[in-house]
């Protein structure tokens, strides 16, 4: 398939919750859509609204682990919630002190039907909430401390690409 645009903050389909897979088979194309443009350099994952498709998907790469969620569903999150370094492609240029959770796991189906989960601590639990997040209309900037969000809001005026 093919390595997909990234849709940049301000893009409506950011903020627009995605809509549950229901012909899992169907997606194959999405996934391997999906999977090709996180296997880039330094994307650690991709979600589907982020290349513009209003579906319940993401693929990851995370330390080496390549792979992907349909429909997937964050069902635990322990671990202190610490601040952690992020950026996101969707907001380039940009990196701030998230609040995320150390552990996280989820559940999600594969394109045979299959159902797995997928837990990790550090980059993958934080991989699998932002993510998540993306899926659901949340932007990691929404997840700053309010000092934090107000000088990347600052900070995002001042990128050459954004646009009012």
């Amino acid at each position: 398939m093919s390595v997909r645009e990234i849709r940049l903050f301000g893009d409506p389909i950011l903020k627009t919750p995605s809509a549950e897979i229901r012909d899992l088979a169907s997606a194959s194309g999405l996934i391997q859509d999906l999977i090709d443009t996180t296997s880039l350099s330094g994307r650690a994952g991709v979600a589907a609204t982020q290349i513009g498709v209003g579906l319940s998907a993401f693929a990851y790469n995370v330390e080496g682990e390549i792979g992907y969620l349909i429909n997937p569903k964050i069902t635990e999150l322990s671990g202190d919630l610490v601040p952690m370094e992020e950026g996101c492609l969707s907001v380039p240029g940009l990196w701030h002190q998230a609040m995320r959770h150390t552990v996280a796991r989820a559940t999600g189906f594969q394109l045979d039907g299959s159902r797995i989960e997928i837990s990790g601590e550090g980059l993958m639990a934080q991989a699998l909430q932002h993510e998540i997040d993306h899926l659901s209309g949340i932007l990691y900037l929404e997840r700053l401390e309010k000092q934090e969000r107000k000088l990347a809001f600052k900070a995002l005026r001042e990128q050459a690409w954004f646009t009012r």
